[in-house]
């Protein structure tokens, strides 16, 4: 196999060492095998299978099983020093793949719809390197997280001591992004993506004949004004100048036409960077649904849970991917420096843990209908970004362990 790496688009990408332009061909094998064999969170068996195989090959120390599938590689110097962890996800989603590509998903109902075949695959094109040039100081441990689509594999991870033994100083890691275009990184200090809340309520009221109103209490009634009563939260209670989102993206109630619901059932989610806002706005669902619920005579019940933290980069992290990626993508104004998104990541839950950095790598490509959006059935990236994304981690290695 040939590489046909040299260039992105408009972008000037000579920082990506030859080593890596060769290692291409590699990478691109790499994810197309875990494209064709995705599977689900704490599921990952071929997955951690395939990338247990190439660690052991490679004479790289490993641990497997952990949290049910994860992985630790880890790589150490020839001198004492400071320790790096690098993350990559490896779970796919239940979605249909639609794409008529040669390496198209094998699992009926299960597809690679995020990019976290190309994330694993990067890791190991790290850890192949490294393997080979093993950093001058200090150690690298690459962690293969499962679950990261639900219900979360970092906190597991965590619990099992993968940033323990040796301790991990910093982590890094990526999200190969189809919102930007190849040859793009988008790397922030402070809040880069939300915290994700989860909620689930029932409306309970009573049920009656659709010809007979006064009889009932209509929980659909109830739950359309309890659903628009809930933006006010964002609209009237939360500062403007914090960003947040309240979205309620299920609604089920009824059985018949004339039939007026006893109950309905409605969830959602709720975003936001600011961490203070978890308990407002938990605080703000009981208020309103109790006080529509008290207005029309209906009760309800409510669950709601904090599911990921935001993501919140370290200053220090975040100016070293910037400067290691900015000597890659050399044209400067594709390093952006502002980039946020309501998207949520359980990488939050590491980078709570120690300082690190998580950043976007632009991966879509219109001109070779290569840019529909994350979790859609036609899901597919320029896979000229794989080499790219090792140089950028690689470039990190070697400063950091300086």
């Amino acid at each position: 196999m040939v590489s046909t790496f040299p260039s992105l688009g408009d972008a000037n990408l000579t920082g990506v060492r030859l080593e890596l332009r060769e290692l291409q061909p590699y990478l691109v094998r790499w994810r197309r095998n875990l494209h064709q064999r995705p599977e689900l969170g704490f599921q990952e068996n071929l997955t951690s299978a395939f990338v247990s195989e190439k660690l052991q090959k490679w004479g790289i120390f490993h641990q497997t099983g952990i949290a049910k599938t994860g992985i630790v590689a880890t790589i150490a110097g020839a001198k004492p020093g400071p320790v790096l962890g690098i993350r990559a996800d490896m779970d796919a989603l239940p979605i249909q793949e639609e794409n008529e590509v040669s390496y198209k998903s094998q699992h009926d109902g299960v597809m690679h719809a995020c990019g976290h075949d190309g994330h694993t695959a990067i890791a190991l094109g790290v850890a192949r390197h490294l393997a080979k040039h093993p950093p001058t100081a200090g150690t690298v441990k690459i962690i293969f997280q499962p679950a990261e689509e639900g219900p979360g594999g970092a906190k597991p991870m965590i619990e099992a001591g993968v940033l323990e033994n040796p301790r991990v100083d910093a982590i890094i890691g990526l999200h190969l992004w189809n919102n930007l275009n190849i040859g793009t990184v988008a790397v922030r200090t402070g809040p880069f993506m939300a915290a994700t809340d989860l909620f689930e309520c029932t409306i309970r009221g009573k049920g009656g004949h659709g010809a007979m109103p006064h009889q009932t209490v209509d929980s659909i009634l109830v739950a359309t004004q309890a659903v628009q009563a809930l933006q006010t939260i964002v609209a009237r209670n939360i500062d403007p100048l914090d960003s947040a989102v309240v979205t309620v993206g299920k609604l089920h109630a009824g059985t018949a036409r004339n039939v007026i619901a006893d109950r309905a059932e409605l969830a959602g989610t709720v975003r936001y960077f600011n961490s203070t806002l978890e308990k407002l706005v938990r605080q703000r669902f009981d208020e309103i649904l109790t006080g529509v619920c008290q207005t029309h005579g209906a009760s309800y019940d409510l669950n709601y849970w904090n599911l990921y933290p935001p993501v919140i980069n370290d200053r220090a992290i975040a100016d070293l991917v910037r400067s290691c990626a900015s000597e890659v993508v050399e044209n400067q104004s594709k390093i952006d420096s502002e980039y946020q998104t309501m998207g949520a990541e359980d990488m939050s839950l590491f980078l709570q843990a120690v300082p690190g950095c998580y950043f976007f790598l632009g991966s879509a490509n219109s001109a070779k209908n290569l840019a529909y959006p994350h979790h859609h059935p036609r899901f597919n990236f320029d896979e000229n970004v794989l080499s790219v994304g090792v140089e950028i981690f690689l470039r990190c290695v070697e400063r950091f362990c300086k």
